[in-house]
């Protein structure tokens, strides 16, 4: 039985967006592609009518998940106080325990330079967060200002995310969020 442009694009689709979530849980590497179709009621096979590779599939995905984010930082970055809005959001409890909702960077961005396969689309996400936050930011040196705030926020969330003790977890979050925004100027 053949099958519409339209229900392959939207199967194409469904497949990016559980993806997305599925490698920003769980990992690239983790994450096989035959339970990712079954998970969708797909078989196996049919993963090869809509991507070349899984390579394909996670750069798509990393696209749809930036994408995903960037709606959500677009709201943040218009509130009356943008980077605190910003900051108190990437380092919450709910993006701690969300990763398959949230930012990128921390989850499939950093297995993808841990395999030593950098990605044009992490440089994307990367710069579009860096460009807002040095919106907010006043003085010299702004440019080099959003990669320390950036850097931090994304290492605090990754260490969060690894430690066992929920209260370490919490105090590190808290620590880098009272931080950075005490030492934004």
């Amino acid at each position: 039985m053949r099958y519409s442009q339209d229900h392959k694009a939207q199967t194409h689709q469904r497949i990016i967006k559980e993806a997305s979530a599925r490698f920003r849980r769980d990992g690239i590497g983790a994450t096989g592609l035959q339970p990712l179709m079954k998970a969708l009621g797909l078989t196996h096979g049919g993963f090869y009518s809509h991507f070349k590779s899984k390579d394909e599939l996670v750069e798509k995905a990393l696209l749809a998940a930036g994408e995903e984010v960037e709606g959500l930082c677009v709201e943040l970055f218009a509130q009356e106080h943008p980077l605190e809005a910003f900051i108190d959001t990437y380092l919450s409890e709910w993006h701690q325990t969300s990763p398959h909702e949230g930012c990128p960077l921390p989850t499939m961005s950093s297995e993808l330079g841990l395999r030593g396969q950098p990605s044009s689309s992490s440089d994307a996400i990367l710069n579009a967060r860096l460009q807002q936050v040095q919106s907010t930011l006043e003085g010299e040196n702004s440019a080099e200002r959003s990669i320390v705030i950036m850097s931090t926020l994304i290492g605090a969330l990754l260490l969060s995310r690894s430690v066992e003790s929920p209260e370490l977890a919490q105090r590190i979050l808290d620590v880098a969020r009272n931080h950075l925004k005490q030492s934004r100027d």
